[in-house]
């Protein structure tokens, strides 16, 4: 049996935290695609850590965590946090598992991400110049390196292949950078992950699931930031979707049963693209300054704005969403008055459709405004307690996306959830 923990907006919806909860749930938690662009922020006792790549059901010792196939593997990137959960004192070589298929980024897939960007000029798709775009690109097509070619002798060789492709189309852009202390720590890096437990992940998870083990699929980003659902093009590469759990995974779309969609009580957005309920007065500085919105993975202040229910309602619909949790409600404490976005007008024309395209048509949200809280809801433990204008606010939001929101967060802290 596998359950699902997805994003159900432009991203940095708190999964981390919820997938940690969760965990506790399950036996396999396991990452099915994007790469190091995510950012899962997590709190354990009074520590933070910020995980990229490894599942966040890592600090549960007796889980196993995978990476799938679907995901694009930085070893950079995942040295360095497995470092970090070292120093929690995790023994990550024991509940750490990577999938052979997995794609690997090279350091001249980050070099082609920042050369492309920067030639877009005023352009920028909002890129966190990992190398993502780059990595998904050899992989559609068909030359990518994957984990399991770490494992074979002429390994070496086809790296230099491949780079060597990469540093022709390198050419037609103007980078000077000086790529090799990147190449050195790659390479420190390769020979690290060789010492993990690089398996063939389909077998494995399926094997797992037919001994009746529980999976949880975490996925990272958000739906409206999927390559063929989201506000193409300012979208990332992969499927960010409960579709792209199957072929991250290797799982047949039968064992998938519960869907866990997250969302803010409020929205927010990094980098470029549109992005209908923006504020850009005192109550979204309110919203980034208090909520602390400032992207995990790049630093950047992220754009903030009124929940917006037409995008939530796609993205339920697409992915199928069985529940919602919803996170960061605090932020919303001291507000006297809250809105959600029920439409959009465009040309005159109102609709509770997300059109094709989002970018360069003028999209006004239509509001219903509700009285807010304005009470400390951080120390609740029980839905019952909760003020009645959060509760109006939540059935709302229920009978509108016909989907029950079925856990609050409200705090930062792993004992800080609410069940309805």
């Amino acid at each position: 049996m596998v359950d699902a923990i997805l994003g159900l907006q432009w991203g940095d919806e708190g999964k981390g935290k919820i997938v940690d909860y969760f965990a506790r749930n399950y036996d396999i938690i396991a990452r099915f695609q994007g790469g190091p662009n995510a950012g899962h922020t997590l709190y354990i006792g009074d520590r933070k850590v910020v995980l990229h790549q490894i599942p966040s059901g890592i600090f549960h010792e007796d889980k196993i965590n995978l990476i799938g196939s679907g995901v694009v593997l930085d070893p950079v990137t995942l040295k360095k946090e497995c470092d970090a959960v070292a120093s929690f004192g995790v023994d990550y070589r024991k509940n750490l598992f990577i999938s052979e298929r997995t794609h690997l980024i090279l350091p001249t897939h980050r070099a082609l991400d920042k050369a492309s960007e920067i030639a877009k000029g005023d352009d920028k798709i909002g890129s966190t110049l990992k190398g993502i775009g780059p990595a998904y690109m050899d992989k559609t097509g068909r030359n990518g390196l994957r984990v399991g070619d770490l494992l074979h002798k002429d390994f070496d060789e086809q790296y230099k292949k491949l780079r060597n492709k990469h540093e022709q189309l390198l050419g037609n852009f103007d980078f000077q950078e000086d790529i090799s202390q990147w190449e050195e720590e790659f390479f420190t890096a390769i020979a690290f992950l060789r010492t993990l437990n690089i398996i063939n992940g389909e077998y494995f998870i399926n094997d797992q699931i037919q001994k009746g083990c529980k999976v949880l699929a975490e996925g990272a980003q958000g739906s409206m930031l999927d390559v063929d659902f989201g506000t193409f093009p300012f979208v990332t590469s992969s499927n960010t979707m409960s579709a792209g759990i199957c072929s991250g995974l290797g799982i047949a779309p039968q064992k998938i049963k519960e869907i866990i969609g997250i969302t803010k009580a409020y929205c927010t957005r990094v980098g470029s693209g549109p992005f209908p309920t923006e504020l850009f007065d005192e109550s979204g500085e309110f919203l980034r300054i208090t909520g602390n919105e400032f992207g995990s993975t790049t630093g950047r202040p992220r754009r903030c704005g009124w929940i917006d229910l037409v995008a939530l309602r796609f993205a339920c619909m697409i992915n199928g969403v069985t529940s919602i949790v919803m996170t960061k409600a605090d932020i919303l404490d001291e507000l006297d008055t809250l809105k959600t976005c029920t439409s959009y007008e465009t040309n005159g024309v109102n609709s509770d459709k997300v059109p094709f395209q989002m970018n360069g048509i003028d999209i006004k949200p239509m509001y219903e405004s509700f009285k807010g809280w304005q009470t400390n809801i951080s120390q609740i433990r029980n839905y019952a307690e909760m003020p009645d204008e959060m509760k109006n606010y939540i059935n709302h939001i229920n009978s509108y996306l016909g989907v029950p929101v079925k856990f609050i967060s409200n705090g930062p802290g792993r004992e800080q959830i609410v069940s309805i």
